[in-house]
């Protein structure tokens, strides 16, 4: 077990913006190891996320992305809780963060509660004859199918794919890791890709009011 340095300490916190003690607690639980260290934290910072996914967001930013070029371009709304976390600059770099990779991903929805019936049962009745045709017994299919659907959420859907920038991390978690550092609830509302030569726009949310990342 590594020395727990007031050093190693500083340096947990300036990469994860936890408090001194929060840092000191998580070297302890991972030996000293700073990467590990930093994923306690993660998961402590996801599970008070939850905690905030309640609150209303009624501040926020519009954030943009345009592509090397002008080719591609993204339109996205980021709410939080406060004017003053709005202003901050962890918060303008998720805003931003999260507009980049709408460009690079091209995600169809924000969450999986937003697919469409349609789409679920189009996608459901697909895995499902692919599984069949690869002779799979009748009494696996359901599972193997959910299964799959499973991978078809995470190419889709702008919360469960993994961010472009650290693929470790889904965007969803992404945000709740920013819950936790800023101390309010943050949610993704909606957003636009424009892409020249498409036929117009594609918005990703039918609803625009926003629902918490935590739910």
């Amino acid at each position: 077990m590594a020395e727990i340095t007031a050093t190693l300490v500083k340096q947990l916190r300036e990469r994860t913006g936890a408090g001194m003690m929060e840092c000191k607690s998580a070297l302890v639980e991972s030996k000293g190891d700073l990467a590990e260290g930093e994923v306690v934290l993660r998961k402590r910072g996801i599970a008070s996320a939850h905690k905030k996914a309640a609150r209303a967001t009624k501040q926020g930013l519009i954030g943009t992305y345009i592509h090397h070029g002008g080719q591609l371009g993204v339109l996205v709304e980021v709410n939080c809780e406060s004017d003053f976390v709005a202003r901050t600059e962890d918060f303008q770099e998720l805003v931003h963060d999260v507009a980049m990779h709408i460009a690079a991903a091209d995600p169809r929805f924000i969450r999986k509660e937003d697919v469409t019936a349609e789409v679920l049962d189009k996608e459901r009745e697909i895995h499902r004859a692919r599984a069949l045709a690869e002779g799979k017994p009748e009494k696996m299919l359901d599972k193997i199918t959910e299964g799959r659907m499973n991978k078809f959420y995470e190419e889709i859907c702008l919360l469960e794919q993994p961010f472009v920038k650290e693929a470790t991390l889904s965007v969803g978690q992404l945000v709740k890791t920013k819950i936790a550092k800023l101390g309010e609830n943050i949610t993704i509302t909606r957003f636009v890709r424009f892409k020249v030569g498409d036929s117009g726009p594609e918005a990703a949310s039918e609803n625009p009011v926003s629902e918490p990342v935590g739910q």
